[in-house]
């Protein structure tokens, strides 16, 4: 009985060891929280991130964050430390949850950036970049429409989104889609 506890318990360890250990990669979702900072400033924290095809996640105030190749605690100290020495932050502690499981039958677009309510989408047939930027709420008052990024296969395009041509642009499942923050222009 007592070998049998110590076996199940030692399995738990390292079951738990290789899910905290498993590296960020590209083309996958990481959900960033963070504590430590006002209130109304967690919930553009709170929310599932699209690590783009570059391997970079799209942070709000500091902008593309090198991720993938990562682990969730490594990404999680680096931002850390990037919020604290740009002033934005004096303690935060963000926690980063890498969940690299996607079942092969789910299809999804993940969209991400200056839009209301980032995170993955359901795909469906003849989905449009417009109709996928619209699930995730539109734009915020930050989000640049006119430099819509999609990643797809590793591929970074741009579209102008206040064109329509752009904006029936047809998706396929797993694209990941990024409104960047408008420039000093307001684009």
């Amino acid at each position: 009985m007592i070998i049998r506890n110590f076996f199940i318990a030692f399995l738990a360890v390292i079951c738990l060891t290789t899910a905290t250990s498993a590296q960020i990669r590209a083309g996958k979702a990481i959900r960033i929280m963070v504590a430590g900072v006002p209130l109304e400033e967690r919930e553009r924290f709170d929310v599932v991130f699209p690590v783009a095809g570059n391997g970079t996640v799209n942070m709000p105030f500091v902008g593309k964050v090198p991720a993938a190749g990562k682990s969730a605690e490594v990404l999680a100290a680096d931002l850390q430390k990037i919020y604290q020495a740009k002033e934005i932050y004096t303690e935060p502690i963000f926690q980063v949850i890498a969940n690299d499981q996607v079942k092969v039958d789910q299809q999804f677009v993940i969209i991400g950036g200056f839009v209301n309510r980032p995170g993955p989408a359901a795909f469906f047939d003849n989905m449009t970049l417009w109709q996928a930027i619209q699930a995730a709420g539109g734009a915020n008052k930050f989000g640049s429409m006119n430099r819509v990024e999609l990643t797809r296969n590793g591929n970074v395009t741009k579209h102008d989104c206040s064109e329509p041509k752009d904006q029936q642009f047809r998706l396929r499942p797993l694209d990941a889609i990024n409104v960047p923050q408008k420039n000093w222009i307001g684009n």
